[in-house]
């Protein structure tokens, strides 16, 4: 499935090709083979995200000497192999040097003990805790990220003004203003896509885990078995069933839809008030950079209000590449401070370096202070011994595709029981 990173690089140009892996070869210096979702960017690429991370590996090569080779797969539509598939099976192929993963492939890929322990590296030092806790597996960091992703609610404030709506904070709130939307001749609120409804789920299932002060002993009972994920997902599923029922989503068509390429056009021409993305859209004119009216990011609904939704990719290293020096000494740079803080000033987003900061848009404002004061819930956390954001993006499409909340949970019930067992046999 595809992740924060088919997130970060949404707007990048599609391959002519189906399903074509690419391949950038440019000169004779020692090779690190990466493999992303996207090509190098062209001189006047205009994507910001491609822009930032390019210009973090051009600082390795120069520093290095080295040419980073980036081998790229995307799908041609939602019938194809997604992202995620691919980059698994090259990973257990041991095809590349470097990685850049979503948190399911690396969560599952640093369990199967194909990726190297980043942990001693001298940029591992910097990270934030909550990088830290995100992106260790069995004890060792096998993934750090050039930002910490954050997912929230783009809002179209004039047309919330036009109608009198005020900004929604709860569920109930939430169900209220899209209702409003819709007797106001707003035929669907919610533009909506086969990757982020999730972000919904997770508001309501883990407000009160990581935000009730008890986070580390209630992951522990969830590993034990002691308590069940379908217990904190159910709520987000009722939820979203609602908001599918009243015509809120259109669910038929968010099975179809690519992030920000199916939905976008209607939010952007106005038609559609509500979009569910990543900090990063709102920074990039490829996506929602440069709306022609006042655009705001929020938290998700949740009973302890607004709630950003942070998910964790992962610059991650092949255990058994036999560049392996070569390929750390290029996360070393890219992952460095100075590094990124070119990253996070020219993508402006959250760094995961504790010691790197910068100022956000005005649109991003109310998110980023709902971060900044600790206020969120992790969509990704390799702690958890079920993976996250993959499955739940899975689970969910089934909702969308008919699966009772019954069936869902049943669905979440049997993912943690096979992680039992397999812990049990691994013991």
């Amino acid at each position: 499935m595809a992740g924060v990173l088919a997130v970060f690089f949404a707007a990048c140009g599609k391959n002519d090709k189906k399903g074509q892996i690419i391949t950038n070869e440019e000169d004779n210096r020692k090779a690190i083979e990466l493999f992303a979702p996207m090509e190098r960017s062209k001189p006047d690429a205009k994507n910001v995200a491609r822009t930032a991370f390019d210009k973090t590996v051009m600082m390795a090569e120069e520093n290095l000497d080295v040419i980073v080779e980036y081998n790229t797969y995307t799908a041609k539509d939602y019938q194809e192999k997604t992202f995620d598939e691919v980059a698994l099976d090259r990973i257990r192929s041991g095809m590349d040097d470097l990685y850049l993963l979503n948190p399911d492939v690396l969560q599952k890929t640093g369990e199967e003990g194909l990726l190297a322990d980043l942990s001693d590296l001298e940029c591992a030092k910097n990270l934030r805790e909550v990088v830290k806790a995100a992106n260790t597996v069995d004890g060792k960091l096998v993934g750090i990220p050039q930002e910490v992703v954050v997912y929230g609610l783009f809002i179209n404030q004039d047309m919330f003004d036009q109608y009198g709506i005020e900004i929604p904070n709860t569920p109930e709130e939430f169900l209220d203003c899209c209702k409003k939307f819709q007797e106001n001749g707003v035929q669907t609120p919610i533009g909506a896509n086969r990757w982020w409804l999730e972000t919904f789920v997770f508001a309501q299932a883990y407000a009160d885990l990581y935000n009730g002060g008890n986070a580390a002993k209630e992951v522990e009972e969830l590993n034990s078995g002691k308590r069940k994920y379908s217990d904190y997902m159910r709520a987000g599923f009722v939820y979203l069933k609602k908001l599918i029922d009243a015509g809120y989503i259109d669910a038929k068509t968010a099975l179809t839809y690519e992030a920000i390429e199916g939905e976008g056009a209607d939010f952007m021409a106005q038609k559609t008030p509500i979009v569910m993305a990543y900090w990063g859209a709102a920074n990039a004119e490829t996506a929602y950079g440069k709306p022609d009216f006042n655009m705001q990011v929020i938290g998700f609904p949740s009973e302890r209000g607004q709630m950003p939704v942070v998910s964790m990719t992962g610059m991650s290293a092949h255990a058994d590449s036999k560049k392996l020096d070569d390929t750390l000494d290029v996360l070393e740079e890219i992952l460095s401070d100075k590094a990124l803080q070119v990253y996070a000033e020219t993508n402006k987003v959250i760094s995961p370096s504790k010691n790197v900061e910068v100022e956000c848009v005005p649109a991003l404002k109310p998110l980023s202070d709902l971060v900044n004061e600790g206020t969120y819930v992790l969509a990704s956390n390799a702690g958890m011994k079920v993976e996250q954001w993959g499955n739940a993006c899975l689970i969910v499409r089934k909702l969308l595709g008919g699966m009772s909340v019954k069936e869902c949970m049943a669905e979440f019930d049997r993912l943690q029981e096979e992680t039992l067992k397999k812990d049990g046999k691994n013991k």
